[in-house]
């Protein structure tokens, strides 16, 4: 089924344009609302939005069996968690549905103007809603140029990786009540900070605010607790993909994280793209990851293609001035692959739910136009980064707009991920 919903030669009757990131081989899922409807999931296509809960209320998904008695009230919530609860044949069967309806040569709804009008709706007309609700989120660290970065930045260099990180996805348990959606501003932290030259620290508005270029994965299939999923099941328990933006004050983060890591200086925002790209439709994009040196213990050990080559880029907007394109880098590149992460994540009977969310960490590449954060694109303020008004950047300044997008190609059909923004409040 996934195949043929990928194919270069599907055609929309919804025009289309070709840079669009949701043409009819995508179909992304996500929430929206208006003041005249409230709350309801989505499709994207192109510039407008398929209501799926006016669609189902016309019948159009009433012979799906995979639903059962589910609509259309499960089309009409806050976020995709009771839809993904259905399990992956009703994702399966809503998304080739859609793809169905909104092919070029298919009238149902294509025909009917009345229709068209209640299931259709711009996107510049909507209010996108955070697309899950997790319960759980864990941030990992899986880039092996970030991490050797880091490393090389705040220890010795020419022991950049601590021992466990060739072995093991590394990761840590976040805060879900301060994930929001797109286009939500994000409040300079206060905390507690130490420069190296200061004797004691002091309390106050973090001066190193940052930026984290992420992908995350949604899980749509949930595990009991004390249940394993071998590897080779992973990518059955993934729902899909978005954009990430994991916002971190680096004072109070290297002030705070020893001995128990990340704390005050990350849970205080994370901002996430409104659209989750699916498995599926990234199934023609799939590349093999970098080789893992040592081999992984073999729980952890994969072969075959498991990364998706995504290119990504981060944009940085000051208050007053034009956006530059500070970063670009490929979520191919990642060391440890999706499905390593949640394997390891569940290795010891910790159940998986509808809706958590799984960060990659930082994505950075080789090169220096390639890192996903400040901290390293200025490293660590000693290279500041030029900006097109003229100005500099060693951090994030108040008014500061950073926006992430994504998309992957091929064979001249474009997936695309939107963005994910946010803007920069004084701290109060």
């Amino acid at each position: 089924m996934p195949n043929a919903l990928n194919s270069p030669a599907l055609r929309s009757w919804i025009d289309i344009r070709p840079e669009s990131d949701f043409p009819i081989q995508n179909l992304p899922f996500g929430v929206f609302e208006t003041e005249e409807r409230g709350p309801r999931l989505a499709v994207a296509i192109g510039g407008y939005v398929l209501d799926l809960y006016a669609a189902s209320q016309l019948g159009f998904f009433e012979d799906l069996t995979e639903l059962g008695d589910a609509q259309p009230k499960v089309f009409r919530r806050r976020s995709l968690n009771a839809f993904l609860r259905l399990g992956r044949p009703a994702w399966r069967a809503v998304r080739q549905r859609v793809s169905e309806l909104l092919r070029h040569d298919e009238p149902r709804l294509r025909d009917h103007e009345e229709a068209v009008r209640d299931c259709l709706l711009r996107q510049t007309e909507v209010r996108m809603l955070r697309p899950v609700k997790p319960a759980n989120y864990t941030d990992f660290y899986s880039s092996i140029e970030h991490a050797t970065n880091v490393g090389t930045m705040f220890r010795d260099p020419a022991n950049a990786l601590l021992p466990n990180w060739r072995h093991l996805p590394i990761g840590y348990h976040g805060r879900t009540s301060s994930i929001v959606v797109s286009g939500t501003p994000i409040r300079r932290p206060n905390g507690q900070r130490k420069a190296p030259d200061e004797a004691l620290p002091t309390f106050g508005p973090s001066r190193q605010l940052d930026f984290e270029l992420e992908m995350a994965f949604v899980v749509g299939t949930g595990t009991a607790l004390g249940e394993t999923v071998p590897l080779a099941d992973a990518e059955a328990h993934i729902f899909g993909l978005c954009l990430f933006n994991d916002w971190s004050a680096r004072d109070l983060q290297s002030w705070e994280y020893v001995p128990l890591g990340p704390f005050l200086g990350k849970n205080f925002g994370s901002s996430l793209a409104p659209w989750v790209v699916t498995l599926d439709a990234l199934e023609p994009f799939r590349v093999a990851g970098p080789m893992q040196e040592p081999t992984p213990l073999p729980y952890l050990a994969q072969s075959g293609e498991h990364n998706f080559d995504v290119h990504l880029e981060v944009a940085l907007t000051p208050a007053h001035g034009p956006a530059t394109v500070i970063s670009r880098a490929n979520f191919g590149l990642m060391y440890w692959s999706m499905a390593q992460q949640l394997t390891h994540h569940a290795s010891n009977g910790c159940n998986l739910e509808a809706g958590d969310l799984y960060a990659s960490g930082t994505i950075s590449g080789p090169t220096p136009d390639s890192l996903g954060s400040m901290l390293e694109l200025a490293w660590r303020g000693t290279r500041p980064v030029p900006l097109a008004d003229g100005s500099e950047r060693k951090f994030l300044l108040d008014g500061d707009t950073v926006t992430m997008r994504g998309y992957a190609e091929k064979d001249g059909v474009r997936i695309g991920f939107g963005e994910v923004s946010g803007t920069i409040l004084p701290a109060e």
